[in-house]
């Protein structure tokens, strides 16, 4: 499944405190006596002085000029604030590559469009997959919430037939090996320590049919030893798998730095056994739960959205 940038919130200024109150209005001076004095008064000066004193308090401005004043300070104290919360914004997600923000990708290079995912509520006092007090990778959540959705667009593939509360049979899962494989395997998953398995399947615009299944242990030691998701997988139409290199190259060439995906073997069909159709296979080992992700599709299966759907398959997990 993956960090986002979060925008800084800009500090109050002053300049803002002062736009939020409005002083009381002085009290108007008592009226001047109707006798003027004996002496003519000196003529005002023709200009107000440009500094003031610190002992001599500047006088206050007309109640008009004072609503216009505070109007002013009111709109650019706004003005800052949203400048200051547009500028983190943008500098968060100008600064990160294009491929670690969610909904942003490089133009045509053929990945889908997942919905927003979001991990499922764990129980109350249940530790995270990978939180420090649970070193197993057990994962308490619902095994349900933590299968990858559907991209959007794409519709439903009837071949993976979950029930109504998600999960699928273990006859259901093994129709997707050859069938001299089923009988051996069943047996493991039936003694072996299988408790769940949850599937979901779709086809995209491109052809692309996507089954996807989660398989709960009670341990992590028995998806260890489950051989069903390698090289010898022998799956229906697709007997002969090899590693894909493509999958090492992109590893390879991360940042530095930057977090490795743990637990994850690609393989594919270096030939289409089953007509023109190419299958490829994704194995995701998190814990007490195994991930197994197979596409097919006509011609070729397309190297970035198999990628992309491992990766984010893989987050939700973690």
């Amino acid at each position: 499944m993956t960090e986002q940038n979060t925008a800084g919130t800009a500090p109050v200024t002053e300049t803002a405190a002062v736009a939020g109150t409005v002083p009381a209005p002085e009290t108007a001076p008592e009226t001047a006596p109707e006798t003027a004095p004996e002496a003519a008064p000196e003529a005002a000066p023709e200009a107000a002085p440009e500094t003031v004193d610190a002992g001599t308090q500047a006088p206050a401005p007309a109640p008009k000029d004072r609503r216009k004043l505070f109007a002013a300070l009111r709109w650019t104290a706004a003005v800052l604030v949203f400048a200051a919360v547009g500028t983190g914004v943008a500098y968060g997600i100008g600064r990160a590559e294009r491929t670690h923000v969610p909904g942003l990708s490089t133009l045509g290079d053929g990945r889908w469009t997942y919905p927003t995912l979001s991990k499922p509520a764990l129980p109350a006092g249940a530790p995270l997959a990978k939180g420090p007090d649970n070193r197993p990778g057990t994962h308490y959540a619902p095994l349900t919430g933590l299968l990858l959705p559907a991209p959007e667009g794409a519709g439903a593939d009837d071949a993976v037939k979950p029930d109504k509360d998600g999960t699928v049979s273990v006859d259901a899962f093994l129709a997707e090996y050859a069938p001299d494989r089923r009988a051996k395997l069943k047996e493991y998953l039936e003694y072996e320590g299988l408790r769940q398995v949850t599937g979901r399947g779709w086809t995209t615009a491109d052809g692309t049919r996507t089954h996807a299944y989660l398989l709960r242990f009670h341990a992590e030691g028995f998806v260890d030893a489950f051989a069903g998701c390698s090289t010898n997988m022998q799956l229906a139409g697709a007997p002969v798998l090899e590693m894909d290199l493509s999958w090492r190259d992109v590893v390879s060439k991360q940042e530095q730095g930057a977090k490795r995906p743990e637990g994850i073997s690609l393989f594919k069909e270096p030939k289409p056994a089953n007509g023109d159709e190419q299958t490829k296979l994704g194995c995701i080992e998190a814990g007490d739960v195994l991930s197994v992700i197979i596409q097919t599709r006509k011609g070729e299966v397309a190297t970035v959205p198999f990628h992309q759907t491992v990766i984010l398959q893989s987050q939700l997990l973690g």
